[in-house]
């Protein structure tokens, strides 16, 4: 799943980093490598919170629908993938059947959006039920 950020420095401070889809989500780092790494924590963090609460995984946005806010108006743009799988849980080991075809078609998709496997059909599952229950 991907994420746009926006990056702040002010001069003399360390540069900050805010996730516009996931409002209240915020970090920062000394370096913009630290920055970038400490925001992909704090998304599965704060996504990890979402779905212990029984909420529903938020939708992302590209970077261009966030750029017209006033509050980003100086920032740098970035995206960020996190692995849905990271999120920690207790995993149940399934076994399911998919013909190779579509399992290439699935992983190749999976890879694009920077998800593993399970990743993927968990955010799939997951945003097909989402959208069957409104």
């Amino acid at each position: 799943m991907r994420f746009a950020v926006v990056v702040h420095k002010d001069e003399g401070s360390s540069y900050g980093v805010t996730v516009p889809d996931l409002p209240g989500c915020i970090s920062g780092g000394d370096t913009l490598d630290e920055a970038f790494a400490s925001v992909q924590e704090a998304i599965l963090l704060h996504l990890e919170g979402i779905l212990a609460g029984g909420g529903p995984l938020p939708e992302t946005h590209a970077i261009e629908k966030h750029q017209g806010n006033e509050d980003f108006h100086d920032g740098i743009w970035g995206l960020i993938d996190v692995d849905l799988a990271a999120i920690p849980d207790k995993a149940a080991r399934v076994n399911i059947t998919v013909p190779s075809r579509m399992l290439a078609v699935i992983d190749a998709w999976a890879r694009r959006e920077g998800e593993s496997r399970s990743g993927f059909l968990l955010r799939a599952a997951l945003e097909y039920i989402e959208a069957r229950a409104q």
